[in-house]
């Protein structure tokens, strides 16, 4: 009787062990967790954009103050969605611009025009977040409520930046390193639409790192 009695009570640790790591795998992932760093103590982490092309890998800062878009650009990135986009529209001591899914096709005349599906509200703030040098804003058509293109962006290419942009564009992310390769990328040969002849693809991804990982290895200090 005392071997049957132990035997139930294995298995019923053993269901409630299963269903604990049921109910984790289920959880939703969240954007900021904790880590151990280099000393001991703990750490936030932090979700940052890697955009990889064959010029080399821009990494970009997602600002938490545009939660929609930042929300938007991580959902994307996760499902592969920019990958093998193109920068179709590269213009000298202006911008550089992606994310259009048309610019997979073999017809050139489309990109710009595409999207998810859907747009984005506007997250515009014209005081704290300007058009700076690296910075990463939402490109859209011309509607009054100056709603984001779900998937379209571009990347601020004067050092100067482009305070004309500034309160008609969400800037939603900067570019913590990686900015030369943007400026490589403007100055391929392009037709008379600022698309570059050869196609320039990107391959997005979601890197984890710690706010110490971020100063040492970018540079940059995330607020």
């Amino acid at each position: 009787m005392k071997q049957i009695v132990i035997f139930c009570i294995g298995v019923c640790l053993t269901f409630v062990a299963c269903k604990k790591d049921e109910t984790s795998d289920n959880q939703p992932t969240t954007t900021s967790t904790t880590s151990s760093t280099t000393n001991g103590s703990t750490d936030t982490v932090e979700k940052i954009i890697e955009i990889k092309t064959s010029f080399g890998s821009m990494y970009m800062w997602l600002y938490k103050e545009t939660p929609l878009h930042r929300a938007n650009f991580l959902k994307l990135a996760d499902s592969n969605y920019f990958d093998n986009t193109t920068f179709h529209r590269c213009v000298a001591n202006f911008v550089i611009q992606g994310g259009d899914p048309n610019s997979k096709d073999a017809d050139s005349t489309n990109d710009g025009r595409g999207g998810p599906g859907y747009t984005i509200p506007a997250e515009i703030n014209a005081t704290k977040l300007k058009h700076i040098y690296g910075a990463v804003g939402a490109a859209r058509d011309n509607n009054p409520a100056k709603a984001s293109n779900g998937s379209q962006f571009y990347i601020v290419l004067p050092k100067a930046g482009t305070s004309s942009l500034n309160g008609n564009y969400t800037v939603f992310g900067l570019i913590i390193k990686g900015m030369e390769f943007a400026d490589s990328i403007v100055k391929q040969a392009q037709n008379a639409n600022n698309r570059p002849y050869t196609d320039i693809k990107m391959d997005v991804n979601v890197l984890e790192k710690t706010r110490e990982q971020i100063r040492f290895e970018y540079n940059y200090n995330p607020q």
